[in-house]
């Protein structure tokens, strides 16, 4: 039976992103200096065989809606596959509607622009960076760790300190001003992933040791991390809601930069299906509630939700469904029949056909790989001894429950998920590069502002599109830029040419001026689906076309 002197307790859901199984003191690397996670592993339910997706956007897909990420439409970290369908509930939406105050702190990375952002899809108060990571390229431009201008409600808003500091300060005083009312809080933070920025005084101790300076500044951002973990347990402590909290800490995928050091005697790192690529830490603490231990049972980022809902005395909605399962049993030290389940894994970051990609089926026993690698993870979890060969059979049924679960879940790709332009909600909507919808663009990391501003100082390269609605027929202004809006005036010039912008039946052209810093359409739009693209002319020596990098989208009839 639940303990909780609360019928719907609190919930705080803590993700790391990059941080892999063995970047943990706990989990045996002894380099890494995690007091406060190490702490609250002793005094969790921990599942050892926990399982994400072998990306960030994918897994956080799953953990706001209970489904393999391909049944929201994303399956991957890019080109518009890392925006989730806005028609699937989200665990913000459940808990608003039962009454809880909801809040994110951090990484969103499901969507930019409405109706896909956080504020869009249940979170009562938002305060996040933008795109996948502070300075990507639907980030504010200029971003870095420190001092961030970040994006609170809707707002940009220039805030002091380092960003991990300054996510978990405003999860705590958000904690302060609802201590009397559930809550639940998500703080997906965005370290330690890469660019590799924390203060000297984190880094240092680690370079003492010997360790190479990416390794010191990649373990003093997770020490960091830990450093905030524990003052928000202290907090929860002090406001006598330790016990009415359930408070979980898990990573986003496997490892990035620690699996050079310290793996946890696991093959494979980030991006791949391999245990290294897809087996994280899950632990959730509940004092009085749960007795901490170990659960060996495969289990995975579709179970949380149900999980939560069930801890919290949740219905769930009406027309809901669910991939995942309820492990709140298995928590609770019930008696319980526990039958072997089946869990699917693929690393989305390839063609749209994606039939028999990078893949994974894992039993309690047994795990595929790829459909040709067959794995007994109860003698080899370090996926050594290929043994597909000796059990053919095995093999066989494995992969028709892996086509039986691609044919599934790939139905949600089929109708691309749309940037919504021309709602009273977002207008102007800025739409950039990082959702362009184009394969050929995938290596030209226009992600990134970084690679903009190289590209904008010598040539600009690349073309995609958007997927659009038109919310309202009217009058629009749209006008198309090379770098950010507020960029220096020197990367936003324009060379000589020719600008044209197609967006659903429209499509018109206007030279480009000599010293332009930006092209303006004003166009009449009808309401409905589009696909929206441009093309410049002028901006490469081979004079092959390009696209324009930002695009600003104006209502005018609003």
């Amino acid at each position: 039976m639940v303990k909780s002197t609360r019928a719907m307790p609190n919930v705080v859901l803590i993700l790391t992103d990059d941080q892999g199984y063995g970047d943990l003191g706990c989990h045996g690397n002894d380099k890494i200096k995690t007091p406060n996670l190490d702490q609250m592993y002793k005094e969790s339910v921990r599942f050892t065989q926990f399982y994400v997706s072998p990306l960030c956007s994918p897994t956080r897909a799953s953990l706001m809606t209970g489904c393999y990420e391909w049944r929201s439409g994303i399956r991957a970290t890019i080109e518009g596959r890392s925006l989730m369908n806005p028609d699937l509930y989200t665990i913000a939406e459940i808990f608003s509607a039962a009454g809880y105050r909801t809040g994110i702190f951090g990484k969103w990375h499901l969507g930019d622009n409405y109706p896909l952002r956080a504020m869009d899809r249940g979170f009562q108060e938002s305060l996040v960076h933008g795109g996948g990571g502070i300075g990507q390229t639907p980030d504010f431009w200029g971003n870095t760790y420190f001092d961030p201008v970040l994006c609170h409600n809707g707002r940009w808003r220039k805030f002091e300190g380092y960003c991990t500091d300054i996510f978990f300060n405003a999860a705590i005083n958000f904690i302060e001003k609802n201590k009397d009312r559930p809550f639940f809080v998500y703080i997906p933070t965005n370290a330690p992933h890469a660019p590799l920025q924390v203060d000297e005084s984190y880094a240092e101790p680690y370079r003492e040791m010997g360790l190479p300076d990416r390794l010191a500044k990649f373990y003093g951002m997770i020490t960091n991390i830990d450093e905030n973990i524990g003052r928000l347990i202290d907090k929860l402590k002090e406001l006598n809601l330790e016990k009415d909290t359930i408070v979980i800490f898990m990573s986003d995928n496997g490892g990035a930069t620690g699996v050079r050091f310290y793996n946890a005697g696991m093959r494979g790192h980030k991006g791949t299906v391999y245990e290294g690529g897809i087996r994280v830490p899950c632990f959730i603490r509940w004092p009085g509630t749960l007795s901490p231990k170990d659960i060996d049972r495969i289990a995975a980022h579709i179970d949380i939700l149900p999980t939560l809902l069930d801890a919290c005395n949740i219905p769930k909605p009406v027309g809901a469904s669910f991939d995942g399962k309820s492990l709140l049993p298995l928590m609770l030290d019930e008696e319980i029949d526990w039958p072997d389940r089946v869990l699917f894994f693929q690393q989305g970051n390839i063609p749209d056909d994606q039939l028999y990609g990078n893949c994974a089926v894992r039993t309690q026993r047994y795990k595929l790989v790829n459909l040709k690698e067959l794995y007994d993870m109860t003698i080899d979890p370090g996926e050594k001894n290929n043994i597909a060969d000796e059990h053919p059979d095995i093999v066989e049924q494995m992969r028709k429950m892996y086509e039986e679960w691609y044919r599934d879940v790939s139905r949600g790709l089929k109708d691309p998920v749309r940037i919504c332009l021309g709602s009273i909600r977002e207008n102007p909507a800025l739409l950039t590069s990082h959702d362009w919808r184009d394969e050929s663009v995938r290596t030209l990391r226009l992600w990134r502002q970084d690679t903009l501003i190289e590209k904008a100082r010598t040539e600009l390269e690349g073309n995609g599109y958007w997927e659009v609605y038109i919310k309202r027929s009217g009058r629009y202004k749209i006008t198309l830029y090379k770098c950010h809006p507020k960029a220096n005036r020197e990367l936003k010039i324009l060379k000589p040419g020719m600008a044209r912008l197609i967006i659903g039946d429209v499509d018109v052209s206007k030279p480009i001026n000599e010293g332009a810093t930006s092209v303006t359409f004003n166009v009449v739009l009808k309401a409905g689906p589009a696909r929206l693209q441009t093309f410049l002319t002028g901006q490469r020596k081979d004079k092959e076309e390009v696209g324009a990098y930002f695009i600003e989208v104006e209502c005018l009839d609003i």
